[in-house]
Protein backbone atom coordinates (compact mmCIF):
# COMPACT_ATOMS: atom_id res chain seq x y z
CA UNK A 1 0.00 0.00 0.00
CA UNK A 2 1.45 3.18 -0.71
CA UNK A 3 1.02 6.49 0.61
CA UNK A 4 1.23 9.80 -1.00
CA UNK A 5 2.41 13.17 0.71
CA UNK A 6 1.42 16.73 -0.12
CA UNK A 7 1.75 20.00 1.61
CA UNK A 8 -2.56 19.54 1.91
CA UNK A 9 -2.75 15.62 2.68
CA UNK A 10 -1.69 11.88 2.79
CA UNK A 11 -3.02 9.17 1.08
CA UNK A 12 -3.17 5.95 1.64
CA UNK A 13 -5.54 2.89 1.14
CA UNK A 14 -9.39 2.32 1.99
CA UNK A 15 -10.52 1.69 5.73
CA UNK A 16 -13.03 1.67 8.49
CA UNK A 17 -13.54 1.51 11.77
CA UNK A 18 -12.42 -0.64 15.19
CA UNK A 19 -10.59 -0.67 18.36
CA UNK A 20 -7.41 -2.36 19.06
CA UNK A 21 -6.06 -1.87 21.74
CA UNK A 22 -2.40 -3.16 22.52
CA UNK A 23 -1.02 -3.29 25.78
CA UNK A 24 2.16 -4.07 27.79
CA UNK A 25 2.38 -6.64 30.54
CA UNK A 26 2.85 -4.10 33.37
CA UNK A 27 1.13 -1.09 34.36
CA UNK A 28 1.81 2.78 35.30
CA UNK A 29 -1.95 3.14 37.41
CA UNK A 30 -0.41 2.93 40.62
CA UNK A 31 -0.59 -0.63 41.67
CA UNK A 32 -4.47 -0.39 40.45
CA UNK A 33 -5.02 -2.47 37.10
CA UNK A 34 -8.21 -2.69 37.66
CA UNK A 35 -10.26 -3.60 34.12
CA UNK A 36 -13.97 -3.98 33.86
CA UNK A 37 -16.08 -4.52 30.53
CA UNK A 38 -19.16 -4.49 29.44
CA UNK A 39 -22.04 -5.06 26.74
CA UNK A 40 -25.42 -4.09 25.83
CA UNK A 41 -27.30 -3.45 23.01
CA UNK A 42 -28.84 -0.02 22.81
CA UNK A 43 -29.39 3.17 20.17
CA UNK A 44 -29.50 0.17 17.51
CA UNK A 45 -25.84 -0.75 17.66
CA UNK A 46 -23.96 -3.11 20.14
CA UNK A 47 -22.39 -1.23 22.67
CA UNK A 48 -18.92 -2.05 23.90
CA UNK A 49 -17.74 -0.41 27.13
CA UNK A 50 -13.91 -1.17 28.72
CA UNK A 51 -12.33 1.10 31.61
CA UNK A 52 -8.98 0.93 33.62
CA UNK A 53 -8.61 2.15 36.98
CA UNK A 54 -10.14 2.46 40.40
CA UNK A 55 -14.01 2.06 40.48
CA UNK A 56 -14.11 0.51 36.97
CA UNK A 57 -16.93 -1.67 37.63
CA UNK A 58 -19.39 0.57 39.69
CA UNK A 59 -18.63 3.27 36.59
CA UNK A 60 -19.80 0.89 33.65
CA UNK A 61 -22.70 0.07 35.49
CA UNK A 62 -23.72 3.61 35.74
CA UNK A 63 -22.63 4.55 32.02
CA UNK A 64 -24.82 1.90 31.31
CA UNK A 65 -28.40 2.86 32.77
CA UNK A 66 -27.28 6.44 31.88
CA UNK A 67 -27.03 5.01 27.57
CA UNK A 68 -30.08 3.74 28.39
CA UNK A 69 -32.00 6.71 29.80
CA UNK A 70 -30.57 8.95 26.37
CA UNK A 71 -31.94 6.28 24.31
CA UNK A 72 -35.16 6.74 25.61
CA UNK A 73 -35.03 10.58 25.33
CA UNK A 74 -33.39 10.88 22.17
CA UNK A 75 -35.12 8.28 19.84
CA UNK A 76 -37.38 9.13 17.40
CA UNK A 77 -38.84 5.89 17.50
CA UNK A 78 -39.72 5.76 21.33
CA UNK A 79 -43.73 6.69 21.95
CA UNK A 80 -42.53 8.89 24.95
CA UNK A 81 -39.31 10.52 24.13
CA UNK A 82 -38.38 14.14 23.73
CA UNK A 83 -38.02 13.90 19.90
CA UNK A 84 -41.13 11.85 19.30
CA UNK A 85 -42.94 14.56 21.52
CA UNK A 86 -41.33 17.57 19.47
CA UNK A 87 -42.35 15.85 16.35
CA UNK A 88 -46.34 14.97 17.18
CA UNK A 89 -46.44 18.83 18.98
CA UNK A 90 -48.44 20.58 15.76
CA UNK A 91 -46.01 23.30 15.84
CA UNK A 92 -46.33 23.97 19.45
CA UNK A 93 -43.37 24.56 21.76
CA UNK A 94 -42.03 21.33 23.79
CA UNK A 95 -39.95 21.66 27.01
CA UNK A 96 -37.04 19.46 26.62
CA UNK A 97 -33.58 18.99 28.18
CA UNK A 98 -30.30 19.85 27.77
CA UNK A 99 -29.67 16.49 26.30
CA UNK A 100 -32.04 17.21 23.15
CA UNK A 101 -30.73 20.58 23.61
CA UNK A 102 -27.31 19.91 23.11
CA UNK A 103 -26.70 17.79 20.06
CA UNK A 104 -29.61 19.77 18.56
CA UNK A 105 -27.60 22.81 18.43
CA UNK A 106 -24.76 21.13 17.68
CA UNK A 107 -26.04 19.91 14.54
CA UNK A 108 -27.78 23.26 13.72
CA UNK A 109 -23.98 24.54 14.34
CA UNK A 110 -22.51 22.12 11.37
CA UNK A 111 -25.81 22.38 9.29
CA UNK A 112 -24.92 26.29 8.42
CA UNK A 113 -21.73 25.53 8.13
CA UNK A 114 -21.95 22.78 6.04
CA UNK A 115 -25.19 24.69 3.78
CA UNK A 116 -27.46 21.81 4.71
CA UNK A 117 -25.57 18.71 3.97
CA UNK A 118 -26.44 17.80 7.69
CA UNK A 119 -29.96 18.05 8.45
CA UNK A 120 -32.14 16.64 11.05
CA UNK A 121 -35.33 16.98 9.32
CA UNK A 122 -35.01 14.78 6.48
CA UNK A 123 -36.58 12.17 8.72
CA UNK A 124 -39.04 11.84 6.82
CA UNK A 125 -37.66 10.85 3.50
CA UNK A 126 -35.56 8.69 5.57
CA UNK A 127 -38.30 6.84 6.44
CA UNK A 128 -39.86 6.77 2.88
CA UNK A 129 -36.91 4.68 1.86
CA UNK A 130 -37.68 2.29 4.58
CA UNK A 131 -34.43 2.41 7.10
CA UNK A 132 -36.53 2.91 9.83
CA UNK A 133 -39.04 0.14 9.41
CA UNK A 134 -36.61 -2.07 7.85
CA UNK A 135 -38.94 -2.71 4.83
CA UNK A 136 -36.78 -1.00 2.31
CA UNK A 137 -37.71 0.26 -0.98
CA UNK A 138 -36.65 2.90 -3.80
CA UNK A 139 -39.56 6.28 -3.64
CA UNK A 140 -40.44 7.22 -6.72
CA UNK A 141 -39.15 10.83 -7.49
CA UNK A 142 -42.81 12.63 -7.30
CA UNK A 143 -42.74 11.48 -3.27
CA UNK A 144 -39.67 12.27 -2.79
CA UNK A 145 -40.72 16.08 -4.33
CA UNK A 146 -43.59 16.39 -1.98
CA UNK A 147 -41.33 15.30 1.20
CA UNK A 148 -38.60 17.59 0.60
CA UNK A 149 -40.53 20.84 0.95
CA UNK A 150 -40.52 19.98 4.03
CA UNK A 151 -36.95 19.88 5.14
CA UNK A 152 -35.22 22.37 5.94
CA UNK A 153 -32.97 22.86 9.68
CA UNK A 154 -33.80 26.51 9.60
CA UNK A 155 -37.79 25.55 10.30
CA UNK A 156 -36.70 24.77 13.59
CA UNK A 157 -36.94 26.88 16.55
CA UNK A 158 -34.51 26.12 19.73
CA UNK A 159 -35.30 28.21 22.66
CA UNK A 160 -33.31 28.44 25.99
CA UNK A 161 -35.78 25.66 27.23
CA UNK A 162 -37.97 24.53 24.43
CA UNK A 163 -37.85 23.61 20.93
CA UNK A 164 -40.32 24.03 17.75
CA UNK A 165 -40.84 22.56 14.20
CA UNK A 166 -43.64 23.48 12.26
CA UNK A 167 -46.67 20.84 11.67
CA UNK A 168 -45.88 17.96 8.99
CA UNK A 169 -42.27 18.88 9.64
CA UNK A 170 -40.60 15.91 11.85
CA UNK A 171 -36.28 15.51 13.16
CA UNK A 172 -34.34 12.99 13.87
CA UNK A 173 -31.15 13.07 15.79
CA UNK A 174 -29.75 9.56 14.63
CA UNK A 175 -26.85 11.67 12.84
CA UNK A 176 -25.42 12.90 16.28
CA UNK A 177 -26.87 11.25 19.09
CA UNK A 178 -24.45 8.49 19.62
CA UNK A 179 -21.70 11.03 19.50
CA UNK A 180 -23.70 12.67 22.24
CA UNK A 181 -24.06 9.51 24.71
CA UNK A 182 -20.13 8.53 23.88
CA UNK A 183 -19.46 12.15 25.32
CA UNK A 184 -21.46 11.91 27.77
CA UNK A 185 -20.71 8.91 29.37
CA UNK A 186 -16.76 9.63 28.78
CA UNK A 187 -17.35 12.85 30.73
CA UNK A 188 -19.06 10.56 33.67
CA UNK A 189 -16.32 8.22 32.99
CA UNK A 190 -13.80 10.78 34.08
CA UNK A 191 -15.69 12.15 36.82
CA UNK A 192 -15.54 8.69 38.30
CA UNK A 193 -12.07 8.38 38.28
CA UNK A 194 -11.53 5.97 35.89
CA UNK A 195 -7.92 6.27 34.23
CA UNK A 196 -8.15 4.94 31.09
CA UNK A 197 -11.60 4.40 28.99
CA UNK A 198 -12.55 3.16 25.78
CA UNK A 199 -16.77 4.03 24.88
CA UNK A 200 -17.16 1.89 21.26
CA UNK A 201 -21.08 2.74 19.72
CA UNK A 202 -21.14 0.75 16.74
CA UNK A 203 -19.11 3.22 14.36
CA UNK A 204 -18.59 5.79 17.03
CA UNK A 205 -15.17 5.48 19.45
CA UNK A 206 -14.14 7.67 21.99
CA UNK A 207 -11.48 7.45 24.88
CA UNK A 208 -10.68 8.51 27.96
CA UNK A 209 -7.15 8.86 29.51
CA UNK A 210 -4.11 6.82 28.41
CA UNK A 211 -3.98 2.79 28.43
CA UNK A 212 -2.70 0.88 30.81
CA UNK A 213 1.09 1.01 29.68
CA UNK A 214 0.64 4.91 29.86
CA UNK A 215 0.46 5.06 25.56
CA UNK A 216 -1.92 6.21 23.58
CA UNK A 217 -4.96 4.20 22.04
CA UNK A 218 -5.19 2.48 18.55
CA UNK A 219 -7.91 2.23 16.54
CA UNK A 220 -7.73 -0.39 13.62
CA UNK A 221 -8.81 0.73 10.14
CA UNK A 222 -10.17 -1.61 8.22
CA UNK A 223 -11.42 -1.84 4.47
CA UNK A 224 -14.84 -0.71 3.57
CA UNK A 225 -15.21 -3.43 1.27
CA UNK A 226 -14.22 -5.92 3.14
CA UNK A 227 -15.97 -4.78 7.06
CA UNK A 228 -15.92 -7.82 8.84
CA UNK A 229 -11.88 -8.24 8.50
CA UNK A 230 -9.92 -6.47 6.07
CA UNK A 231 -7.70 -3.90 8.40
CA UNK A 232 -5.04 -1.66 6.56
CA UNK A 233 -3.98 0.39 9.08
CA UNK A 234 -4.17 2.47 12.39
CA UNK A 235 -4.66 5.70 13.93
CA UNK A 236 -2.71 6.52 17.54
CA UNK A 237 -5.40 8.71 19.29
CA UNK A 238 -4.64 10.38 23.10
CA UNK A 239 -8.08 10.89 24.36
CA UNK A 240 -10.48 11.45 21.30
CA UNK A 241 -13.92 10.54 19.63
CA UNK A 242 -13.38 8.62 16.38
CA UNK A 243 -15.80 8.41 14.12
CA UNK A 244 -16.82 6.84 10.88
CA UNK A 245 -19.70 7.29 8.50
CA UNK A 246 -19.54 5.10 5.55
CA UNK A 247 -22.37 3.99 2.51
CA UNK A 248 -21.03 -0.03 3.61
CA UNK A 249 -22.92 0.45 6.86
CA UNK A 250 -26.47 0.12 6.38
CA UNK A 251 -27.74 -0.47 2.66
CA UNK A 252 -30.23 -2.53 0.57
CA UNK A 253 -29.52 -3.79 -3.04
CA UNK A 254 -33.13 -3.67 -5.80
CA UNK A 255 -32.11 -4.60 -9.61
CA UNK A 256 -28.35 -5.11 -8.88
CA UNK A 257 -28.03 -1.36 -6.96
CA UNK A 258 -27.16 0.16 -3.85
CA UNK A 259 -28.87 1.86 -1.70
CA UNK A 260 -27.71 3.10 1.35
CA UNK A 261 -28.81 5.07 4.35
CA UNK A 262 -27.29 8.39 4.40
CA UNK A 263 -29.51 10.88 2.67
CA UNK A 264 -28.59 14.20 0.97
CA UNK A 265 -30.95 16.50 1.80
CA UNK A 266 -30.78 18.57 -0.97
CA UNK A 267 -32.01 15.35 -3.56
CA UNK A 268 -33.54 13.31 -0.83
CA UNK A 269 -31.30 10.36 -2.23
CA UNK A 270 -28.90 8.59 -0.80
CA UNK A 271 -25.76 11.06 -1.12
CA UNK A 272 -23.68 9.92 -4.21
CA UNK A 273 -20.14 12.03 -3.29
CA UNK A 274 -17.73 10.37 -4.71
CA UNK A 275 -16.72 8.96 -0.90
CA UNK A 276 -17.14 5.18 0.79
CA UNK A 277 -16.75 6.62 4.21
CA UNK A 278 -15.23 9.57 6.48
CA UNK A 279 -13.30 9.40 9.82
CA UNK A 280 -13.26 12.21 11.67
CA UNK A 281 -10.82 12.57 14.99
CA UNK A 282 -12.29 15.34 17.15
CA UNK A 283 -12.19 16.21 20.87
CA UNK A 284 -15.83 16.37 20.71
CA UNK A 285 -17.69 13.12 20.15
CA UNK A 286 -21.25 14.90 19.03
CA UNK A 287 -19.55 16.95 16.45
CA UNK A 288 -16.96 13.96 15.38
CA UNK A 289 -20.54 12.62 14.76
CA UNK A 290 -22.20 14.83 12.65
CA UNK A 291 -19.23 16.05 10.51
CA UNK A 292 -18.80 12.54 9.43
CA UNK A 293 -22.49 12.25 8.35
CA UNK A 294 -22.29 16.20 6.78
CA UNK A 295 -18.83 15.41 4.98
CA UNK A 296 -19.73 12.34 3.64
CA UNK A 297 -22.50 14.24 1.95
CA UNK A 298 -20.30 17.24 0.99
CA UNK A 299 -17.74 14.99 -0.95
CA UNK A 300 -13.68 15.13 -0.83
CA UNK A 301 -13.13 18.78 -2.26
CA UNK A 302 -15.79 20.73 -0.36
CA UNK A 303 -15.10 18.29 2.92
CA UNK A 304 -11.51 19.75 2.76
CA UNK A 305 -12.33 23.25 2.08
CA UNK A 306 -15.12 22.87 5.28
CA UNK A 307 -11.86 22.06 6.97
CA UNK A 308 -9.33 24.75 6.22
CA UNK A 309 -12.17 27.09 6.83
CA UNK A 310 -13.95 25.69 10.29
CA UNK A 311 -11.09 23.08 11.75
CA UNK A 312 -11.02 22.26 15.02
CA UNK A 313 -11.38 18.54 13.75
CA UNK A 314 -8.93 15.75 11.71
CA UNK A 315 -10.34 13.38 8.85
CA UNK A 316 -9.77 10.58 6.83
CA UNK A 317 -11.94 10.21 3.79
CA UNK A 318 -12.37 7.03 1.53
CA UNK A 319 -12.86 8.06 -2.30
CA UNK A 320 -14.95 5.40 -4.44
CA UNK A 321 -11.67 4.46 -6.08
CA UNK A 322 -10.04 3.33 -3.28
CA UNK A 323 -8.15 6.25 -2.25
CA UNK A 324 -7.54 7.81 1.06
CA UNK A 325 -6.78 11.25 2.01
CA UNK A 326 -5.47 12.12 5.15
CA UNK A 327 -5.82 15.47 6.57
CA UNK A 328 -2.47 17.21 7.66
CA UNK A 329 -3.16 16.74 11.74
CA UNK A 330 -3.56 12.92 11.38
CA UNK A 331 -0.82 11.97 8.46
CA UNK A 332 1.81 11.06 11.20
CA UNK A 333 -0.47 9.30 13.31
CA UNK A 334 -1.66 6.77 10.61
CA UNK A 335 0.50 3.48 10.08
CA UNK A 336 -0.12 0.99 7.30
CA UNK A 337 -0.67 -2.64 8.71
Amino acid sequence: MSVIKNKKATTAAALCLAVVLFFCSCGIYKGDDEKSEKQLFAMDTVIELTSYGKNSEAALEKVAEKIKELEKELSTTEENSAVNKINTANGKAVAVSGNVLVPLRASLDISEKSGGALDVTVYPVVKAWGFISKDYRVPEEIELMRLLDKVNYKNITVGDTGVVVPSGVEIDLGSVAKGYASQVVCEMLKESGVEGAVVSLGGNVQTVGRKPDGSKWRVAICDPDNPDGGITGTLTVGEAAVVTSGGYQRFFERDGKKYHHIIDPSTGNPADSGLKSVTIVCPDGTYADGLSTALFVLGLEKAMDYHEKYGGFEAVFVSDDGTVTVTDGLKDSFAPS
